[in-house]
């Protein structure tokens, strides 16, 4: 028997995919625990609109997303830090310190966690971070650490 997946199923597939199961196992474990929908034309139809739906919020996602990063790339991120006289700064720079930067300076929020930073920051200077959007979109952003 041929099924619609409603959810992700481990072993079997993800979601909106069409899969080939045992008839036992659809009907007495998948239907009545709203996993997967029998493959009629109708659920057929419902597929590829959902699927139509999901392409186009990845298109705008995808715009939104080249859209940011143009605005990063406008200039660098400047972070004030706390210097000793040597020109070193207390601590380090974080990527959380980055992310409220870009919130500040360009307006965009971006989570902590998609932030990494190659290499760390422990003096004055120009720098790079690379920001992992997801989807395989990454962008790098340059900021300066300056005494503040």
């Amino acid at each position: 028997m041929e099924v619609i997946l409603i959810k992700d199923v481990d072993n079997l597939g993800g979601i909106n995919e069409v899969v080939k199961v045992k008839n036992g196992y659809a009907r007495n474990f998948l239907i009545p625990r709203k996993m997967a929908v029998e493959n009629s034309p109708s659920n057929n139809k419902q597929l590829e609109e959902r699927l139509k739906q999901v392409r186009k919020k990845e298109e705008q996602m995808l715009a939104e997303i080249n859209s940011v990063i143009a605005k990063l790339n406008e200039g660098p991120v400047k972070l004030g830090a706390k210097t000793g006289t040597s020109g070193k700064i207390f601590g380090s720079v974080t990527n959380l310190q980055i992310s409220r930067a870009i919130r500040e300076q360009k307006g965009y929020d971006i989570d902590r966690k998609k932030i990494s930073i190659p290499e760390e920051v422990k003096e004055l200077g120009s720098y790079k971070a690379v920001i992992d959007f997801g989807n395989g979109k990454t962008a790098e952003v340059s900021f300066d650490v300056v005494a503040g």
